[in-house]
């Protein structure tokens, strides 16, 4: 039951009964109101092929480019059933608090006003249709993709106050990352609560692999969304030493994405369920955002988005199309 409720809600602990070739983990960015700090903190569990085990949690702090990674005991990690709640010894996560006790950091945060992506029996969260899948790779879930912070840190001995802070938290699980992948994300707009979630993998699938895609914007209380499985088209995705660049569009509307590629951080990365991997992060990247209506060929939105997450990994000439002429 603890498992089966787990699938409707992403956001829960998957891994009942798991004991080796999987990994879970959580993504709680937080970027204080002057913009000048912005942190990711990653608490998870992994496991090997041959069992081994170990909890973590990793800190970044986007604005230094710097990386912590710390272990514990197994037994420390204590998730728990039937609600999104993750022990690990006295570090709490959930979608409405943190609470950190690390050498390095401590203090409460907390959050309201949650934009959450929308959930239905056929479609347990952002995967949609894919949810089902049981043979998949990664599986991905976001939580929230914007809401306000309030609290404060103590951070290598200084106080920072997030009070009116802005936050995001995602997930994934599953045995590795994808063997290629894009992902970025940002919630710093001119306008207040706008948000910008967009990523494209290759996933195996069977015998061979496709190209997915999952992008959504929240804009004016409304989600706009562009996946593979909503009969959106992925026109142009483009991956070089300085930019990312995609374009989606469906029949309302066409999504151009461009991000500047900036200074990034090597954080620990799931393969066959272990941290043995590396992936190189961004928090200081800026995207460009342009949303039109497909019908009328109007702009409906039109900015840059700043404080930008920021992910480019593995064979990324694998994920790259370009416009038919």
């Amino acid at each position: 039951m603890k498992k089966l409720k787990a699938f409707f809600n992403p956001e829960q602990y998957h891994g009942w009964g798991e004991t080796r070739r999987y990994f879970e983990g959580w993504y709680f960015k937080v970027v204080d109101h002057s913009e000048k700090k912005a942190f990711a903190f990653i608490p998870g569990i992994a496991m090997d092929e041959t069992g081994n085990r170990q909890a973590f949690i990793q800190v970044l702090d986007g604005k230094k480019n710097t990386a912590i990674y710390r272990k514990f005991d197994p037994s420390d990690f204590i998730p728990a059933p039937g609600k999104f709640e993750i022990r690990i010894l006295d570090n709490f996560f959930s979608e409405r608090k943190i609470r950190l006790n690390l050498p390095e950091v401590s203090g409460e945060l907390y959050f309201s006003d949650n934009v959450v992506w929308p959930k239905h029996w056929y479609s347990p969260g952002v995967m949609g249709p894919y949810s089902f899948a049981p043979f998949m790779e990664c599986y991905h879930g976001l939580v929230s993709m914007d809401h306000s912070i309030k609290g404060q840190l103590e951070i290598e001995g200084r106080i920072i106050n997030f009070d009116n802070g802005r936050g995001y938290i995602e997930k994934d699980w599953g045995r590795s990352f994808p063997s290629a992948y894009i992902w970025m994300q940002t919630n710093h707009f001119s306008d207040p609560e706008i948000s910008l979630f967009a990523s494209a993998a290759k996933i195996p699938w069977r015998r061979g692999s496709f190209l997915g895609f999952i992008s959504g914007i929240w804009i004016y209380d409304r989600l706009i969304q562009f996946t593979t499985y909503n009969k959106t088209i992925l026109r142009k995705c483009y991956v070089d030493a300085g930019k990312v660049e995609m374009v989606m569009e469906n029949k309302m509307h066409r999504i151009e994405l461009e991000v500047k590629r900036n200074h990034s951080t090597a954080l620990a990365s799931p393969i066959q369920g272990f941290m043995a991997g590396r992936i190189e992060e961004s928090m200081t990247s800026e995207v460009k955002v342009c949303l039109t209506d497909v019908k009328s060929g109007n702009v409906i939105f039109q900015d840059k988005g700043r404080n930008a997450g920021l992910d480019v990994a593995g064979k990324v000439e694998e994920l790259i199309v370009w416009p038919l002429e």
